[in-house]
């Protein structure tokens, strides 16, 4: 069972996740959603089956590394807000989807399992945010040819709310299970969709003032063939 060290309160701990989701296709307004199928669409990949859709993959992909490799220069990176449930309640962090784009083209499941999935440290408890949820924003930014460019950039009100996941996931109501990480989809990309040699992200909260950031590069391994 992989164990990540994460800031919870201002304290570090080692947490076992045993349990890792990829939730697509969440957004709470359809024309965003078709906007962003459409995207994926133009480079090749098929519609989802259903909306939305969870994808498990190896936890051992879940990473707070900053620098992470990836087989040919086809992957990018997508920042997300990510629900980690510990025994002492749900909490939520700031990761990357970052994926294959050239494997997604004929079979996506197996693209989420290509390349590691970055997440941030520290990580805030729900309890503390519901009330303002909507409030909260997701940024990313991808530096190419050593050039930096903002990515994405907009509110989490355009995802469904962690809930409303949580019981599309399970089936019923009821608790994310201890020791799962969730990453719950993305914002559409300001210009084309493409990888980089680093990418940024973070979630920030304009009223508490606070901001999970990450940050990691994206090494190219030598193809053999």
């Amino acid at each position: 069972m992989p164990q990540i060290e994460f800031e919870v309160n201002g304290k570090t701990r080692s947490v076992d996740i045993d349990t890792l989701v990829i939730a697509g296709w969440t957004g709470r307004d359809a024309a965003a959603v078709e906007h962003h199928i459409a995207e994926l669409e133009a480079l090749g990949v098929k519609r989802p089956r259903a909306i939305p859709c969870f994808y498990r993959v190896g936890a051992n992909l879940l990473t707070t590394a900053g620098d992470i490799a990836v087989s040919g220069a086809d992957s990018s990176g997508e920042v997300e807000f990510v629900l980690v449930s510990l025994p002492e309640g749900l909490c939520v962090g700031v990761g990357s989807d970052h994926t294959d784009r050239q494997v997604e083209t004929y079979r996506v499941t197996v693209s989420k399992q290509m390349c590691p999935k970055p997440i941030g440290r520290t990580l805030w408890a729900m309890a503390g945010l519901e009330s303002r949820w909507d409030e909260l924003r997701l940024r990313s930014w991808v530096t190419r040819d050593g050039r930096r460019e903002l990515y994405q950039d907009g509110s989490v009100a355009r995802m469904r709310e962690p809930r409303d996941l949580i019981t599309r996931y399970l089936g019923h109501d009821g608790p994310l299970p201890v020791g799962t990480a969730m990453f719950c989809g993305t914002l559409a990309a300001i210009g084309p969709i493409s990888g980089g040699e680093s990418f940024e992200i973070e979630l920030a909260d304009p009223t508490a003032e606070g901001t999970l950031r990450h940050a990691y590069n994206v090494r190219i391994l030598e193809a053999a063939d």
